[in-house]
């Protein structure tokens, strides 16, 4: 195992969904990784102590990485650059909206911010950015979107030696482990470690933005980079029924449904990743596709951030109506 940073509140804990267990028929457990920290909260802390350390025993003193302008990985990336005192520039893409949420976050906590257009290829700009840098004489490391790579992948290889042990602790066994999809690294991680403990758990991913062959590929190509062996993927699950509207767009529909959860069971969804994939799963089950599982756990990875002032407006709207009936 490489070597990590200690950053992130860890464990974190495993939480029974009390209300929805009774109205499903089903034992429907969160794991709160929305827990591992304020500034650095979510699924990418794990990943970017893998990668952040990997940055100071190698001695680059400049980190890049991209995502969409209210990336949560962009805003957490900035916030361990701030801790590790490491230069810090983002390449986001798309409109930047309001000075709001991750975006506003991400300059507060000193990161360089650089915009492009939706049409431009990311990478082709942090290649760019980087040559500039280096001819200023710094040593860059180039961090993909989501921290989704061989090495950040280590972080859930040990979310998921992490929930063995709680399984333990907690005398169950969990029959599937369920999570949202949107740049392969964290699934990748828990896929490769169930299939190297041989548990037979299913390892179901909800795309979140593109078909499911895509993020099949991405996972494939994550693996092989870990180990140099051959796998069998006949076994990677990933759902791309729920995509709706696509990256960063919910429906009134969709809208609602994360509010009920927080309602109903003080749960506050993300609108990009958790939300769907959470509405995913829950219709699933009452599908009947679960009916061969008791226990189901969800990895709740953080993102709240995601509510931009339009989303809220409409959530408001939302509100008020339900208030009102």
């Amino acid at each position: 195992m490489m070597r990590k940073l200690n950053i992130a509140n860890l464990d974190t804990p495993i939480q029974k969904l009390e209300k929805l267990s009774e109205e499903l028929g089903k034992n429907i457990f969160m794991k709160r990784d929305d827990f591992t920290g304020i500034e650095v909260s979510g699924n990418k802390i794990r990943k970017l102590e893998y990668l952040v350390a990997y940055a100071l025993d190698n001695e680059y003193d400049t980190i890049i990485t991209t995502g969409a302008c209210q990336s949560n990985h962009a805003r957490a990336t900035a916030a361990i650059c701030a801790m590790m005192d490491l230069e810090c520039h983002l390449v986001l893409r798309g409109e930047a909206g309001e000075y709001e949420g991750n975006l506003f976050l991400d300059e507060m906590l000193g990161a360089n911010v650089n915009i492009i257009p939706s049409s431009e290829s990311r990478e082709d700009a942090m290649e760019e950015l980087k040559k500039d840098l280096e001819a200023q004489g710094k040593k860059v490391l180039l961090i993909p979107v989501g921290a989704s790579n061989a090495i950040g992948s280590y972080g859930y290889i040990h979310c998921y030696n992490e929930i063995m042990k709680q399984e333990v602790e907690m005398g169950i066994h969990f029959d599937s482990i369920n999570l949202a999809i949107g740049s392969g690294g964290t699934y990748a991680g828990l896929w490769y470690a169930n299939e190297e403990a041989d548990t037979k758990k299913k390892i179901i991913g909800y795309s979140v933005d593109q078909i499911a062959e895509v993020f099949k590929e991405d996972v494939m190509a994550i693996v092989n980079d870990l180990e140099d062996i051959k796998h069998q993927f006949d076994r990677i699950s990933i759902n791309d029924s729920y995509i709706g509207l696509g990256y960063g767009q919910a429906t009134d529909e969709e809208l609602a449904f994360y509010r009920d959860v927080a309602k109903s069971e003080g749960v506050i969804l993300d609108p990009v990743y958790t939300g769907k994939a959470f509405k995913g799963l829950v219709t699933e089950i009452k599908n009947g596709n679960y009916d061969d599982q008791d226990n189901i756990l969800f990895i709740h990875t953080g993102g709240q951030q995601g509510y931009t002032k339009e989303m809220r407006e409409r959530m408001k709207g939302i509100l008020r109506k339900t208030a009102n009936e």
